[in-house]
């Protein structure tokens, strides 16, 4: 979690709780989100027990995997995997249970 922002950031914002954060480029969604005290819900942290599952609204992610554990229904329909996601452009992002830890 001591990773430095990158200088390419992108801005991710949450719904619908209104929180946002900076997402460097090549940092995990997750790991960016820590970095600004926001909890994202996760456990395995490597994109296969899916508790982080949340839908993209807006903006544009690649994976730091080959193959998230998620469908092609579930890929084209929006849904992503922020723990091993990486933002691409600013993102709109909806996490019901994303929580500040300020």
């Amino acid at each position: 979690m001591d990773e430095a922002i990158p200088k390419q950031a992108y801005k991710v914002s949450l719904l619908p709780s209104g929180l946002e954060f900076e997402a460097g480029a090549g940092s995990s969604l997750l790991n960016a989100a820590l970095r600004a005290h926001i909890r994202l819900p996760s456990s395995c942290r490597n994109g296969t027990c899916r508790t982080c599952l949340c839908m993209l609204k807006s903006g544009e992610i690649s994976y730091q995997i080959d193959w998230p554990g998620l469908t092609r229904e579930e890929k084209a329909e929006g849904y992503l995997l922020p723990c091993v996601a990486v933002a691409e452009s600013d993102l709109v992002i909806e996490v019901p249970d994303a929580l500040s830890l300020k």
